[in-house]
């Protein structure tokens, strides 16, 4: 109808009217001709593209680190902090602790910047310090913030906010294995996560000797999707003595895993590494393995709406941008 409207209307020649007419067909057979030129570039997308494997150290390293003041909370810096860019501002939560004390506490800081390279410290820091946290990660999810972390003894445990400032503590994962019962009393810590279609994928390590997958869909009981490790250390000598998984992101259809590893039996000179997945359960390490060495460990990707940066966050934050 609006086609005849149209014609009558403008008094097109015969030759034009049949071209409007099918105008619709050509244009359909155009977006299909570029849905297949995407797919093929897809399928010709290597499985570890340059951007995400290959970076440059940035000149002013390191970005940010413990205050060296023992009389201070954040003396040092330890293990996994994690950043987040929210509109123009980077969000940091980092784990501080000081040698003055036997215990050792590690509380939970914050740090804020405009351009992720120079870093101002929260001045009411540590935010949390009710729970022993290290290891972080965070995740936001609607209008919730979540913190999942390692407490004292390598016990994974989630805390929420609304604010990022404020914590509580939700308490220690409950993971069980595939057949409902608990897995075994000892260290399960490192915890990763993913999110899709409202399941939640949880990543841990226990003794840092290989790497399990659990989901939940409710926050509250983890089943493990195999009671196998889905990344196992070695045979590669880089990793052939720990490995624990940092973060996961999904990227040209796949899902990429950056994992810190040693190739030493007393944990020392850390990498960073990265391994692919097409289910998040079956992974394959990239065959130059490690992207960073020389103890730069516990490694994150943050988007900053260009490129993505790689942050080393122990045992002090260093960033490196992509080789062009």
């Amino acid at each position: 109808m609006y086609y005849d409207k149209f014609i009558l209307e403008k008094g097109m020649s015969v030759k034009y009217q049949l071209l409007v007419l099918l105008f619709p067909v050509i244009f359909i057979g155009c977006n299909s001709s570029n849905q297949k030129i995407n797919e093929t570039q897809k399928a010709d997308q290597p499985e570890f593209p340059s951007e995400l494997v290959n970076f440059k150290s940035y000149e002013a390293n390191p970005v940010f680190k413990g205050t060296g003041d023992s009389a201070k909370w954040d003396e040092k810096i330890r293990e996994r902090g994690f950043i987040l860019k929210e509109d123009s501002t980077y969000y940091m939560w980092y784990t501080g602790y000081t040698n003055k004390t036997g215990e050792e506490m590690k509380y939970l800081g914050l740090a804020t910047s405009p351009d992720g390279l120079k870093w101002t410290r929260f001045p009411q820091n540590p935010i949390h310090q009710s729970l022993w946290v290290e290891d972080v990660f965070v995740l936001k999810s609607d209008s919730t913030y979540y913190m999942f972390a390692e407490s004292r003894g390598d016990s994974a445990h989630l805390l929420t906010s609304s604010d990022k400032l404020s914590w509580k503590d939700q308490g220690a994962l409950d993971i069980r294995l595939k057949n409902g019962k608990p897995i075994e009393k000892g260290p399960y810590g490192t915890p990763t996560v993913w999110k899709e279609n409202d399941l939640w994928y949880l990543f841990y390590e226990r003794n840092d000797a290989a790497v399990w997958l659990a989901t939940s869909k409710d926050l509250k009981v983890w089943t493990n999707v195999q009671d196998e490790p889905v990344l196992n250390c070695g045979p590669e000598k880089y990793d052939q003595y720990a490995v624990a998984f940092n973060q996961i992101i999904k990227y040209m259809g796949l899902y990429y895993a950056y994992y810190h590893a040693s190739a030493f039996k007393k944990w020392h000179d850390w990498s960073t590494n990265i391994a692919v997945s097409k289910d998040l359960v079956h992974w394959k390490k990239y065959e130059k393995n490690p992207i960073l060495g020389g103890d730069t460990s516990s490694g994150i990707v943050v988007n900053d709406g260009k490129q993505f940066r790689l942050y080393a966050m122990h045992p002090e934050v260093r960033v490196y941008f992509p080789r062009k």
